[in-house]
């Protein structure tokens, strides 16, 4: 733009003139800088003879106010005039699709083309991640408040959960038919004894009575939080007795989370308990569905629940509740206290919170024992609940210590790994005689996962001893042997999640890689003598029993076991699509240790023929010095 089109009469006025005129500095009147002649000039009658009218420079001063503006303006316009023209040339190349093979050197317009195609890229995929976090964070700052309704946005809390752990979408279960009652009083009974006796995180009472009023009373206004626990219990339930992806029981629990999810908006309100125990029934059951829910973003979003609410500290003393409520709060955050554990230990995680910054006390024992269902039977109590929390307040302690802190080797590893063991093995000869037998093999099972994983080599205790070896061996083949007698029986009792096929796999990687450190050892059949006691400091864990004894061979039962492995992960291949991709990876991880062990095998058994093949039979003995011939024509 002209400077002329400024100059053309401008009504500009400052508060404090740049510089007086000349007229006025000579006659040392004040200067008020109007312009485009002063006031004092014009009241004179020369105006025209103003220093800033005429755009003379003032001695020893800057030009005038007006014209270093023009200057600045003119200046921004070049600028901005360039940038324009760049910036068409820009959006020129990002409109075309981006180049599909690499550019010529020599052809600086493709090589041009393909670095905006790349800024363009990385632009919009910063502004995403900005856009998500700034949700996240929005969400994070406004977690405990009540007005995050979905009438104000079109993004609410559950709609965020939902998005972010979700995987595959849910089915259109519409025409469907629902379960009789008496089939869903089937399925809240499975859930009672089996899941809610480890996850005690509602009212056993409050839930019984919503139950008769969803089933009798329909019309009747019931609030969303109670369809969300009725539906998602009944959902658990269900896809806890599957066999299969195809079967009544995995399609019932998919009609009845279809049920629930009408009601997310709701029950997945942040600053409500009611949240708290929404998220921790999606969270067990995204650990029997993963084709449809990712279990490690629900854990992560119930654990910041319970922060948010400040269940992961007891309230000061003066603030305390009735002892009830005490319990059911402490309850409710051992609940999510124990799925977090679970979850990041079998995905080698981290947790959500640390221990240090808990501080919560055991709920009350007696807080466990369950009143009369709507049967009027009573039911078994939740022990198993406090028993879980114990493992895993203890699974807790050494896995932050082994996995999550620094890599620096501990002073007196291997003292720490046998009173981690001696603590859980203490643990376990205290289990109560009156445990169902389902759940004492769950907690059987869960103590030799436990042993496996602090006893394994890690940047803490990189130190492996062969006795560590042996404890680690024998336990992977206890753990192995016995979880594929449950699968075959097709047991339907205790609670077996996807988790354990993850498990599944752990155990017999550890076996693996035993027997590629130690295949000479073990396979030889030495019992390995514990190390030597030492005075103030706790003992080596025993070796466990062997259900034949230990003359059986080394060799067979490690290929028995990694058999045994490889046909659980098939039979749960027909429940979770992950468990077949953890058979294939097992395939390939055995690969070259199986015909391995089976060759050194079969050299073993011609080294050494059976019992009955090395004494040679009656006729063909010779004694030295004596006629077998002759003996015989006598005796005829």
């Amino acid at each position: 733009m002209p400077r002329s089109s400024f100059s053309d009469n401008p009504l500009l006025r400052v508060s404090r003139p740049v510089s007086a005129c000349s007229r006025c500095r000579s006659a040392k009147v004040k200067c008020d800088g109007k312009l485009p002649a002063c006031t004092a000039c014009e009241k004179a009658g020369r105006e025209n003879e103003c220093s800033s009218a005429n755009d003379q420079f003032a001695r020893g001063k800057e030009r005038s106010y007006v014209a270093a503006l023009e200057l600045r303006i003119e200046k921004l316009e070049r600028r901005l005039e360039y940038a324009r023209s760049r910036k068409a040339s820009v959006a020129q190349y990002e409109s075309e699709p981006p180049p599909t093979q690499q550019p010529d050197r020599k052809d600086s317009l493709a090589t041009i083309r393909a670095a905006i195609h790349r800024k363009a890229e990385r632009t919009r995929e910063n502004t995403d991640v900005n856009s998500l976090m700034s949700d996240f964070g929005f969400l994070s700052i406004n977690a405990t408040t009540r007005d995050f309704e979905p009438s104000m946005t079109n993004m609410n809390f559950a709609r965020l959960v939902l998005a972010s752990s979700s995987n595959d979408p849910l089915p259109d279960t519409q025409g469907w038919a629902a379960p009789s009652r008496e089939e869903g009083l089937g399925i809240v009974q499975y859930y009672m004894n089996n899941v809610f006796s480890l996850y005690p995180a509602f009212s056993e009472t409050t839930f019984y009575t919503t139950l008769e009023q969803v089933y009798n009373q329909p019309d009747r206004s019931i609030k969303d939080t109670d369809y969300w626990l009725v539906f998602m219990v009944l959902a658990i339930g269900s896809v806890a007795q599957s066999q299969s992806s195809n079967d009544a029981h995995y399609r019932n629990g998919m009609y009845f989370v279809s049920r629930a999810m009408k009601h997310a908006d709701k029950a997945l309100v942040p600053g409500y308990v009611t949240q708290i125990q929404s998220l921790i029934l999606l969270t067990q059951y995204s650990m029997l569905d993963p084709t449809h829910f990712d279990s490690w973003h629900l854990v992560g979003f119930t654990a910041r629940a319970v922060v948010d609410l400040g269940f992961h500290q007891d309230p000061p003393p003066e603030q305390m509740p009735d002892k009830a409520q005490l319990d059911f709060r402490r309850k409710l955050f051992y609940c999510v206290y124990s799925l977090d554990r679970s979850i990041s230990m079998v995905q080698a995680r981290a947790f959500s919170f640390t221990d240090a910054s808990t501080n919560v006390a055991w709920p009350r024992a007696k807080s466990f024992s369950r009143r009369a269902s709507i049967t009027g039977q009573m039911l078994a109590g939740t022990e198993p609940a406090f028993l879980l929390f114990q493992l895993r307040w203890a699974q807790s302690h050494w896995y932050q210590v082994l996995f999550q802190s620094d890599t620096v080797p501990i002073s007196d590893s291997t003292s720490f790994i046998w009173q981690m063991c001696q603590d859980m093995r203490e643990w376990a000869d205290a289990l109560p005689m009156s445990l169902p037998v389902a759940m004492r093999e769950m907690f059987d099972l869960e103590l030799r996962y436990s042993y496996v994983y602090c006893l394994m080599e890690s940047s803490r205790a990189p130190n492996m001893s062969d006795y560590r070896r042996s404890l680690v061996f024998e336990h992977t083949i206890a753990y192995l042997d016995r979880l594929h007698e449950i699968v075959q029986n097709g047991s339907k009792n205790a609670f077996y999640t996807s988790h354990d096929a993850l498990r599944v796999f752990f155990m017999a990687t550890k076996l693996v890689a035993v027997l590629n450190e130690a295949e000479d050892l073990i396979a030889a059949g030495v019992t390995v003598s514990p190390p030597a006691s030492q005075p103030g400091k706790p003992l080596p864990p025993p070796l466990p029993s062997r259900p034949g004894g230990y003359g059986l061979d080394n060799l067979q039962r490690s290929l028995d076991s990694l058999d045994r492995a490889n046909q659980i992960l098939l039979r749960w291949g027909q429940r979770w699509q992950d468990s077949s991709s953890l058979q294939q990876a097992l395939d390939m991880i055995t690969s070259d240790l199986t015909p391995r062990l089976r060759v050194r095998q079969q050299m073993r058994q011609r080294a050494s023929p059976p019992q009955a093949m090395a004494q040679p039979a009656t006729r063909e003995m010779r004694w030295v010095d004596v006629d077998v011939e002759a003996m015989m024509r006598n005796n005829r």
